[in-house]
């Protein structure tokens, strides 16, 4: 679980690359609950405050989710997520002074509005981006799995070639690989 300090200076790190203070206007309990809502190897993107559920959420963007929080005043912590590969595509519109944003999943549309307007397209930007990098992660992943099977079954081939395998051992091996 990160420390509150640490995550005082992920915001700090994500405030300069924008130029611009995150809007936790009326979050900061939530903000003292976020260590014990984020995984250990989790990051945040964006945080920005909206209005969802008719109360002030956090809303924070994370490189594995959409995450928000409402401390109420009397009970406990409330809190949704939206796992990045869940979204299906996410929207904003800006209006005087303030924007909303509209996430759609296969499942559902959540709307978060009454987010200060120049903190909503930044918001959405983050998404996409944090959106980008897992898939380029998951890719990497799949492309060191298929050449780690690939070398296996060459090892497989050699020893097939030099008399230690059989024929039938080495295509069962094989197709235990590529998972037929």
């Amino acid at each position: 679980m990160p420390t509150l300090e640490e995550l005082q200076h992920q915001v700090k790190q994500i405030e300069e690359r924008y130029g611009k203070e995150l809007d936790t206007f009326g979050t900061k309990k939530e903000f003292k609950y976020l260590p014990e809502s984020l995984y250990d190897d989790e990051t945040i993107k964006f945080l920005t405050s909206g209005f969802l559920e008719n109360n002030t959420w956090m809303i924070v963007c994370t490189n594995k989710r959409i995450l928000a929080l409402d401390k109420g005043m009397v009970f406990g912590l409330k809190q949704q997520e939206i796992p990045l590969d869940k979204i299906s595509s996410v929207s904003f519109k800006k209006k005087i002074m303030y924007g909303e944003i509209q996430i759609v999943t296969s499942s559902s549309e959540i709307k978060i509005e009454n987010i200060f307007k120049d903190q909503v397209e930044l918001f959405v930007k983050a998404i996409n981006e944090a959106q980008e990098d897992a898939n380029n992660t998951n890719n990497q992943t799949q492309a060191v799995q298929q050449d780690d099977t690939v070398s296996q079954i060459e090892k497989l081939a050699k020893l097939k070639d030099d008399g230690i395998l059989t024929e039938e051992e080495f295509t069962a091996k094989k197709k235990q690989l590529l998972g037929i």
